[in-house]
């Protein structure tokens, strides 16, 4: 029996309501297998690691215990010098974080000089590069005779590795603009602070957040290459001098710790660009 017309359209609706909350249930769905992942799935790794660490370590001995510890003596190195070692990683964390920020600054603003300019580009381009490319860990003794000791040769080895990559995905971004937002930009008589503000910067953020998660685990290397040849008791600065006893079960638990800082930064900048960006994710990928 055919159903009645004025009954198709109440039908396609339903249907189509059907078919929307059955799409939400799934994402919902999605949302709630992901958190669990988001969590189990790095921890899983983490235990594939230690696992591989002891059996190279403890398991098989392909490894001396004076080159590499096993992961349980570095562990009973760390819970017996924690009094030193995590004073030392809030000395590491906080030069990280203030050379992250005076590259991000800086870089971010050359980048735009960059962009902003050809002319500049083709003047300036080819010193950073070249800059970019002296090997850093030879600048050390050179920063304690130009900068001195403390913070500044910390700060500065920071910068020099991290600012590249920052001007570098600032300057790409600026100049790789959508066509079709520039010109909706153009069509509505739009300055150019008001095209710069509302569409030109918006659409370089996903390139800029690219640099500065490429520089945020250079920042923490900075710190610590900083720390070699500085007075600052930072993590750098503990693994010299327990290294220079031969306690290399300490120093390699203060190694530990300066990758467990770069996780948890990483993790809270990737944080900071889907709050920034949330409608990244939806517009480039499905995953």
């Amino acid at each position: 029996m055919r159903t009645p017309a004025w009954t198709e359209p109440a039908a396609v609706a339903g249907t189509g309501a059907a078919k929307t909350r059955a799409a939400s249930f799934r994402a919902a769905a999605r949302r709630s297998g992901a958190r669990p992942a988001a969590v189990g799935l790095p921890l899983l790794g983490l235990l594939i690691a230690l696992a591989v660490w002891w059996l190279v370590t403890t398991g098989l001995e392909l490894v001396h215990p004076a080159s590499l510890p096993p992961p349980q003596d570095v562990w009973a190195a760390l819970a017996e010098t924690a009094d030193v070692l995590l004073p030392a990683l809030g000395v590491t964390t906080s030069m990280t974080l203030l050379g992250f920020l005076l590259s991000t600054v800086a870089g971010v603003l050359i980048g735009m000089a960059l962009a902003a300019s050809r002319r500049v580009e083709r003047m300036f381009a080819p010193l950073l590069v070249a800059v970019n490319a002296v090997p850093k860990i030879a600048l050390g003794p050179l920063l304690v005779v130009s900068v001195g000791w403390g913070e500044k040769p910390i700060l500065t080895m920071v910068f020099l590795l991290c600012f590249f990559p920052i001007v570098l995905s600032t300057a790409t971004g600026l100049t790789t603009t959508p066509a079709d937002l520039a010109e909706l930009a153009r069509s509505l008589n739009a300055s150019w602070w008001q095209a710069f503000r509302k569409v030109r910067f918006p659409a370089a953020l996903p390139q800029i957040f690219v640099g500065l998660k490429v520089a945020m685990p250079l920042a923490a290397i900075g710190a610590v290459i900083g720390e070699f040849y500085s007075d600052k008791p930072g993590l750098g600065y503990q693994i010299l001098q327990y290294n220079g006893v031969g306690d290399t079960a300490t120093a390699w638990a203060a190694i530990v710790l300066i990758a467990l800082m770069s996780i948890v930064l990483y993790a809270a900048l990737s944080l900071v660009e889907r709050l920034a960006l949330p409608w990244l994710r939806a517009t480039t990928s499905a995953r």
